[in-house]
């Protein structure tokens, strides 16, 4: 890592505008950090682009419960200093090889007249954005206090579109609705957001991240990078002013986070260009985040897997053993007694065919659900069902899969269905984690589904990011990779534990199995969920009709292949599953050919054409090999994509193999019309292509010999 650190006094960096008003700017000095306090001594900052305002004046500080003396105003500037940042530091795994992480800081040490409490404001300026977070240290007069509200403003300037999903404690599975902020009230309440769970706190409340698209061609990106030990942030608008107001989840007696100091918080994140390409590119939530803390990272590896897992989403086979079998007790083993259901797809004989395929198709993992004991009991509405993660089923023979994977150079990765029993899955730890080493698992698919017990808490409270975090970091002292489903949002963890290689956090492809998604989709997801880390979506859908699965099921995929494969580059992450069927796959094995071919580990990130809810296609370069791979997935409508591939070294020529929409695709009727051909090109040539709506095209490009 090679770095430049200045720190030099305030007056060189900043210019004074009156009493206490300060500004900043980033490295290229196109984004303005503007600070200062009012008549009250309430701290507020301002936000500008080049000549643009981006956030107008907005207020900073916190309401304290059961406190008179609220660090909201009465502040006076003790201190102040400036310090520069530029350094390179290289991700484990990533959508490039080096990252930069150059900033100036502006730091404001701040005292409350009447009470003598201290409080610390920490501004970053990059040329992408802006992150500040709250520092309390050791301090005579505030040793401990409960947060009863986050006065964390973000002032817009007007009626912006927004790429949002409502306000909720618990799920992030919602379809983005695109709206205006004055829509947002309204729409709250259609029957577009019926399905919010009964924790959602407002009719104007939004989750992060949340993206904003101004009428003077602004792109604005609100989130927070570095989540520990606090609870998320969500936002309420103040739809008269255009104002977004913090709003953080409540534990389960309705507090805030509870704060002992020395402590920071979150950072609070703006991300603002002109241009929607470098939204996607933006780093700035990982460069908030500290560098790894795992010294020895040779075991964490990025991986393509297959899985027991489709098949169950769909209907096709079922997670549970039997259907009639109640447990009278919590933790029995004995099955014998059970009539099995003939449709449980964690079988010894299945699971070695799913190994099969991953072996002879160069894939490294096989995940397995539904292995264990109690989906029934749980299913059955048990609700306080826990799983003991160590005794499986009797059709699932854990020492036979084990060699035969081994045999077949093929990685098993564990499922742990936590039931949301939160205290149990942590009280079994340090066993389970174990039992996977001592079976050769390395990684684990974690899963908080139905309401956490046994306290009643919220999914994103300050209690369950404090146990993600220690599944995390336990993780990490068993070598084990984690990949975490309805947990909190990620927000760049993966930085400093880059053992955390995926998160669910969102509406993911299981949702096409059981109602549908829209076909835009995965055009704004990596606008706003993934600004925080990879996401485990599960694409490589090949069969869109869900009823020649499961008759019963009549849910349809809304995607052209050509759109699935697209996925593997447009939705990043470490961790890819091609998640159809091996007969899926089977039936169109030159499309398949893409999903074995692309990488997972990049070295180079190139994002050519983007547009929220439209549009995006990247390429990338594949380390070591040195093979590019472009993806484009549409969203609204038909459309023509050209693009021009000067990325390429200028001193090689190239095979590129592009898979396409067929001329008479449709994600609705014809979704499996695609086709392939080859070309020679270079770093000269442009190429032309038609997408359909929900459709798109990949390309493999290859050195020619």
């Amino acid at each position: 890592m090679t770095k430049r650190i200045i720190i030099v006094l305030v007056f060189v960096l900043f210019t004074c505008f009156g009493v206490g008003a300060q500004q900043a700017y980033s490295p290229d000095e196109n984004i303005k950090l503007i600070f200062s306090l009012d008549s009250n001594g309430v701290p507020i900052y301002q936000i500008l682009y080049g000549d643009k305002v981006v956030l107008k004046s907005s207020r900073l500080g916190f309401k304290i419960k059961n406190d008179e003396h609220h660090l909201s105003h009465g502040f006076k500037i003790i201190d102040s200093k400036f310090t520069s940042l530029d350094e390179t530091w290289k991700p484990i795994w990533g959508e490039e090889s080096e990252i930069q992480n150059n900033y100036n800081e502006f730091m404001v040490h701040l005292e409350q007249e009447k009470t003598q409490r201290m409080m610390i404001i920490r501004f970053r300026v990059f040329n992408d954005g802006v992150g500040f977070r709250y520092e309390f240290s050791d301090q005579a007069n505030l040793g401990h206090f409960v947060v009863e509200k986050e006065l964390t403003q973000f002032a817009t300037t007007g009626d912006h579109i927004a790429f949002w999903i409502p306000g909720d404690y618990d799920t992030q599975e919602y379809d983005y609705i695109e709206s205006r902020l004055s829509e947002i009230r309204g729409l709250m309440s259609n029957s577009i957001t019926t399905n919010l769970s009964q924790t959602s706190f407002s009719p104007t409340g939004v989750q992060t991240s949340l993206l904003l698209k101004t009428d003077n061609g602004l792109y604005i990106n609100l989130h927070e990078a570095a989540l520990i030990d606090y609870s998320a942030m969500h936002l309420e608008l103040d739809d008269k002013n255009y104002i977004f107001n913090t709003w953080l989840t409540p534990d389960s007696q309705g507090d805030g986070p509870y704060m002992v100091v020395p402590s920071t918080t979150p950072w609070r994140t703006v991300i603002v260009t002109d241009d929607a390409r470098k939204i996607l590119a933006s780093r700035m939530t990982y460069n908030l985040n500290d560098p790894s803390k795992i010294e020895d990272t040779s075991w964490i590896k990025p991986m393509k897997y297959v899985g027991v897992w489709w098949e169950m989403i769909t209907g096709k086979s079922s997670w549970a053993y039997t259907d009639n079998f109640k447990a009278v007790k919590l933790g029995v083993t004995d099955y014998t007694s059970a009539e099995p259901n003939g449709k449980h797809g964690a079988t010894t004989d299945n699971v070695k065919k799913y190994i099969d395929f991953a072996s002879k198709h160069g894939f490294e993992g096989v995940l397995v659900e539904g292995w264990n004991i109690g989906w029934e009991d749980w299913f059955g509405n048990s609700k306080d069902y826990v799983f003991d993660f160590m005794t499986p089923y009797p059709d699932f023979d854990l020492v036979e899969i084990q060699k035969y994977a081994k045999d077949m150079g093929v990685e098993m990765i564990m499922h742990h269905e936590t039931s949301s029993s939160v205290r149990n899955y942590e009280r079994h730890l340090d066993e389970a984690y174990q039992f996977m080493k001592d079976y050769g698992y390395h990684a684990v698919k974690s899963g908080y589904v139905g309401d956490i017990l046994p306290r009643g808490e919220n999914h994103y409270s300050q209690w369950m990011v404090n146990h993600y975090q220690y599944a995390l970091e336990k993780a990490a002292d068993y070598k084990i990779m984690v990949n975490a489903h309805e947990a909190v949002r990620p927000t760049g963890i993966g930085r400093t534990y880059p053992n955390l290689i995926g998160n669910e956090s969102a509406r993911g492809m299981e949702y096409q199995a059981f109602g549908g998604s829209k076909a835009n989709h995965v055009t704004i997801l990596p606008f706003t969920r993934l600004i925080g880390g990879p996401m485990d979506f599960t694409p490589g859908i090949f069969e869109m009709d869900i009823s020649k699965l499961n008759p019963e099921n009549n849910s349809h995929v809304n995607s052209t292949i050509a759109n699935q494969l697209a996925l593997y580059i447009t939705m990043y992450s470490p961790l890819q599953m091609a998640a159809d069927l091996p007969e899926n796959y089977n039936r169109f094995p030159d499309a398949f050919q893409f999903i074995k071919d692309v990488g997972q580990d990049w070295e180079k990130s190139v994002y050519l054409e983007a547009e929220p809810g439209s549009y995006i296609t990247i390429a990338r370069k594949e380390k070591v090999t040195g093979n590019w791979f472009v993806g484009n997935v549409t969203g609204k409508g038909e459309r023509i994509s050209e693009i021009s591939l000067d990325f390429l070294d200028r001193k090689k020529k190239y095979v590129a193999t592009i898979y396409s929409d067929g001329d008479d695709a449709n994600y609705k009727t014809n979704p499996q019309s695609y086709s392939i051909r080859k070309l020679d090109i270079s770093y000269k040539s442009k190429i032309k292509l038609k997408s359909v709506e929900g459709g798109g095209y990949a390309i493999s490009i290859v050195e020619k010999k």
